[in-house]
């Protein structure tokens, strides 16, 4: 009985140490333009990817001033891996595998924003989705697998693996609710994400965060519902 006791202590003590969080209304909060702070996800992953969908939300003054990093996900072999990024001349950009599509943006406002973006290798089809609307549908890296090793940095772009950060790519302001799957969402499931529905993240899992947050980031309630 002692033993098993040992064994139950040792078990929880494994599982503080690498525990998760559930973010539910919370968001990491990026105050200031800084080339140290940033929040670094582990993700679930056992295979390469051939297709995902990543949602989140995003509250920044930063959109008519200069680009910044909205999800930066990085292996080895590519700094680009994934990313999703904001280009005060171009709107959003998404790149698979170091390739580039751009998204005409709606109009700029001063308010959260929710994105969600979806790519599948069979066919190459890159999808942007803003508030609940679609962007017209993009072509890119047609039969890519995405690499599993990764970095995955909140509030900075990563130009090499883990690091390399710029200060006037940085994010500031709010981001939250990033939830990541391995396959892409349907119209209709990325809706229910929209409005604030759960629909079991198998990759990336707000609710069930593994995160790391260095320099100045604070988690604070969100600011949208």
């Amino acid at each position: 009985m002692q033993k098993m006791w040992w064994w139950f202590l040792v078990l929880i003590s494994f599982s503080n140490a690498f525990g998760q969080t559930d973010m539910r209304k919370k968001a990491f909060v990026f105050p200031i333009e800084s080339d140290k702070s940033y929040v670094s996800l582990e993700a679930q992953l056992m295979k390469p990817l051939k297709a995902f969908t990543i949602c989140l939300h995003v509250y920044t003054e930063l959109a008519s001033t200069r680009g910044y990093s909205i999800f930066s996900y990085a292996t080895k072999k590519q700094a680009n891996e994934i990313l999703i990024f904001w280009s005060k001349d171009k709107g959003y950009s998404f790149s698979v595998g170091g390739t580039e599509v751009l998204f005409k943006a709606p109009e700029i406002t001063l308010a959260p924003v929710h994105i969600c973006t979806s790519w599948e290798s069979t066919s190459g089809i890159a999808e942007l989705w803003v508030d609940g609307k679609p962007m017209v549908r993009k072509s890119l890296k047609k039969g890519y697998s995405v690499g599993t090793e990764a970095s995955i940095i909140l509030g900075q772009e990563q130009d090499s693996f883990a690091g390399s950060f710029e200060e006037n790519q940085s994010l500031v302001g709010d981001i939250g609710d990033v939830n990541m799957w391995d396959f892409v969402l349907s119209p209709d499931e990325i809706n229910i994400v929209y409005v604030g529905g759960t629909l079991s993240p198998n990759v990336l899992n707000w609710r069930a965060l593994t995160y790391e947050a260095q320099g100045e980031v604070f988690t604070k309630p969100q600011l949208w519902s």
